[in-house]
């Protein structure tokens, strides 16, 4: 099979999560080079990781997925972890990619960051309109600022980074 993604090196965080076994699948399956890395080896939040994943898998596209997610108990009784651990990844994330020559980064939101009462179906223009579900708030605030970073990488610097919304 050939087309876009054959031979290319791409790094997919959160690769082996519910929607990263996909992306890797299909990825592999178009052709594609996919390093799956794991929290266990390489954890995101800490300084300094994010830039080793990828000197040691040198890829030329990253889609990222990673994130630290919980369900709605854990949202609520812990929104400094959920904001703290998901900004920490995606600065990382970002700017490793940016400062090590990623050619393109792809940055997974959530359905999360609109406002509670948005209306349905959900249209972009709804983001940052109204309220956040309290229960996700921190979650939900980390993912926008996911989405400013990149395109503020992309502004000042020309990076090639987009943020994709389920």
């Amino acid at each position: 099979m050939s087309g876009f993604w054959s031979g290319r090196r791409v790094v997919v965080t959160g690769g082996a999560g519910f929607l990263g076994r996909v992306v890797v699948a299909t990825l592999r399956e178009a052709g594609a080079e996919v390093s799956v890395p794991r929290s266990t080896q390489y954890d995101l939040t800490v300084p300094g990781v994010a830039e080793r994943l990828l000197a040691d898998t040198e890829p030329s596209h990253v889609i990222h997925l990673a994130a630290r997610v919980g369900g709605i108990m854990a949202n609520a009784t812990r929104p400094a972890e959920f904001a703290y651990d998901n900004l920490a990844i995606e600065l990382a994330v970002t700017h490793a990619a940016w400062t090590t020559g990623v050619r393109k980064l792809v940055f997974l939101g959530s359905s999360c960051i609109y406002p509670r009462e948005a209306p349905q179906p959900m249209s972009e223009s709804a983001l940052l309109t109204g309220p956040l579900e309290p229960t996700n708030r921190a979650y939900a605030i980390a993912k926008i600022a996911g989405i400013e970073l990149a395109s503020a990488y992309r502004t000042q610097y020309g990076f090639d980074a987009i943020s994709l919304m389920p």
